[in-house]
């Protein structure tokens, strides 16, 4: 396609390579990709109630809401980026005839920037909360409450979609990409563009590094704690486990996110774009959203496990 006076902005080609091919991928793989995100995050939503409903412990509480945005966030990501996704599979439909107003292609965009940005700025503040938690837990408990926390992760979600809206003001734009089923950041030498694109991967990079130091030194106190003369002061277990949790959210959003926001950085300081490996990258941060709730599941039910002997052994004993 080239470019126009006719042309809207976001469907001129002025940085990736687009091309309209329908035939790169199948609705098969879309839909059974999106299913299977969606349960995923609906049965941990409803272990997150659950467990919510049961525990006493005001760290666990507030650490709950945290996650239930997550899953949230998560969820709504893949209903709105799989419903665009799979209704071009299905129709075929050449969004560049359909949406000459970029009306599509800039919720695309900025659906893409907000529930990406959204996982990676929860880390990073659950993170905070639990650092803070561990090593300050007194002037933590006097001033954190349930009502603060909630407001926490809508302060995440704020951020995530003011930067999502940045460009309708002009600072960066939205462009589709190949094969024309979705629009991402358009990463372009023209300044705001540029400008855009550094701050994407910035704020998702600094998210992630700040996640790992701040884990990294509560996992020390913890050992600390845990193993040294103060171990008796009072109970960690259920540190540990929230922890354990962090950490494991902390690694699937570095593995699934890192080489999408490296490839965006190194191409905004020395362009060479490639639509495949753009399209393969998007498809691994993808899988952030699928893989997060299995950690709530899979943790719930090894709880669950791991409790039953105890709750059987009275019986036993009795008998």
């Amino acid at each position: 396609m080239t470019d126009s006076n006719n042309t809207p902005s976001c469907y001129a080609n002025t940085s990736t390579p687009y091309y309209y091919a329908p035939e790169m991928g199948t609705i098969y793989f879309s839909a059974t990709f999106s299913a299977l995100g969606l349960t995923s995050n609906l049965v941990a939503f409803i272990v997150l109630i659950k467990s919510f409903k049961q525990t006493q412990n005001r760290s666990q509480s507030f650490f709950l809401i945290f996650l239930g945005g997550l899953v949230v966030t998560d969820f709504m990501g893949l209903l709105v980026t799989g419903s665009f996704v799979i209704s071009f599979y299905v129709t075929h439909v050449d969004w560049r005839q359909s949406d000459t107003t970029c009306h599509f292609c800039n919720f695309m965009g900025m659906s893409m920037v907000f529930y990406g940005l959204c996982p990676l700025l929860l880390g990073a503040t659950m993170a905070i909360e639990r650092f803070i938690g561990i090593n300050h837990p007194f002037a933590r408990s006097s001033r954190m409450s349930k009502s603060r926390t909630i407001s926490m992760v809508l302060m995440v979600w704020f951020i995530a979609g003011s930067i999502s809206l940045l460009p309708l003001t002009g600072f960066g734009s939205y462009h589709i990409q190949t094969p024309g089923s979705w629009c991402f950041i358009n990463v372009s030498s023209e300044r705001n563009d540029w400008a855009f694109s550094l701050l994407f991967s910035f704020v998702g990079l600094i998210s992630i590094t700040a996640s790992f130091l701040l884990n990294t030194v509560s996992v020390v106190t913890l050992i600390k704690v845990c193993c040294g003369s103060e171990r008796r002061q009072r109970r960690r277990d259920h540190e540990v486990e929230m922890m354990v949790q962090l950490i494991l959210i902390m690694t699937i959003a570095t593995v699934c996110w890192c080489p999408l926001l490296i490839y965006i950085l190194m191409n905004a300081l020395t362009p060479s774009a490639s639509d495949e490996t753009l399209l393969f990258f998007i498809r691994m941060a993808t899988w952030n959203q699928i893989l997060d709730p299995w950690i709530y599941i899979l943790f719930k039910g090894s709880k669950l496990r791991s409790s039953l002997p105890r709750q059987l052994w009275p019986e036993l004993v009795s008998m």
